[in-house]
């Protein structure tokens, strides 16, 4: 018998037809199924989006509902990567990503871990770098992960940034080049020359017209990261100081937190300069010591520096 082109054509022309035709019947049950989940499901379905597998999103909406408590459990412990503590690391920095895109970088009528810019800091955690161009036309933000940019776009100026597509390429190499750059992530911002990757400050002792000494600590304003409230930038920065003597004895103790708010004209225009914090201060002529610590509340990063000065 024989077989011409035109019938396998045919053939296969049918059986593509019959496998989209599966594959459009299977969607349409899961999605019903999906819709007939209550509230509370639905929530946990739609948060665990970046991770939960195809598979597992299938087996979770055909499970009875009284199955589905012990499917959760199940779901974070295949992701604990200590099993031996207590605490689920990867579930607790998994919502801690999300409540912080929810916070800081919602916009448009939707939640944050729903928008793109949510989408990446729950995929890669925060950039070793953030550029924010709120007063440009459009606005833009250009986060870096190592020497990796990626680009978000407010085009409708409601404060949903989208992802420039023609960056989707650098995804793949931020995955596996994020790995290095997390390793020294923590010792970087721990050490006092380095930590510029989330923002820096200038530390020095001055003195003013009467020869008085003081600290001046200076922030970039291009390093800040600020939370938007309606027409408002605003974040909190806590700064906490130690200062001890030649003799290693702690001699004073500093904390306060300093609000900065401002318009985005406001913050475009200062985008070159740098947030001025000035203390007083008393002291003896002697070699000091100095500890500070400073924390930008919005996403808690936080960088120490030391300093040794006289009088």
């Amino acid at each position: 018998m024989l077989v011409t082109n035109g019938m396998k054509n045919k053939s296969l022309f049918c059986l593509l037809l019959f496998s989209f035709c599966l594959l459009f019947l299977s969607s349409c049950r899961l999605y019903n199924l999906e819709r007939k989940l209550d509230p509370e499901e639905q929530d946990w379905l739609s948060q665990v989006r970046y991770t939960v597998t195809s598979e597992e999103r299938k087996i979770f909406l055909e499970l009875p509902p009284s199955e589905r408590e012990k499917f959760k459990e199940e779901f974070w412990k295949k992701r604990d990567p200590d099993p031996s503590t207590e605490e689920n690391e990867f579930k607790i920095e998994y919502y801690k990503r999300i409540d912080y895109a929810n916070k800081y970088l919602s916009g448009g009528g939707k939640p944050g871990y729903l928008q793109d810019r949510g989408r990446i800091f729950i995929l890669f955690g925060p950039p070793t770098e953030r550029s924010r161009y709120p007063g440009s036309e459009p606005p833009f933000e250009i986060w870096y992960y190592g020497r990796f940019p990626i680009t978000f776009v407010d085009r409708f100026y409601n404060g949903n940034y989208r992802l420039v597509a023609t960056n989707l390429a650098v995804l793949n190499e931020i995955n596996t080049a994020l790995a290095n750059v997390r390793k020294g992530q923590k010792r970087q911002i721990e050490q006092s020359e380095e930590g510029k990757a989330f923002f820096d400050i200038n530390l020095k002792i001055e003195k003013d017209s009467k020869k008085e000494p003081f600290l001046s600590v200076e922030i970039p304003y291009r390093k800040i990261w600020f939370a938007a409230k309606e027409d408002i930038l605003e974040t909190t920065l806590v700064l906490f100081m130690e200062i001890f003597d030649s003799n290693q004895e702690k001699i004073w103790q500093y904390q306060k937190d300093f609000l900065i708010s401002l318009t985005e004209r406001e913050l475009e225009e200062k985008m070159d300069k740098a947030y001025q914090i000035k203390i007083p201060l008393k002291l003896e002529k002697d070699s000091y010591s100095l500890l500070l610590e400073i924390t930008n509340k919005t996403g808690e990063e936080k960088l120490k520096k030391s300093l040794s000065f006289t009088i």
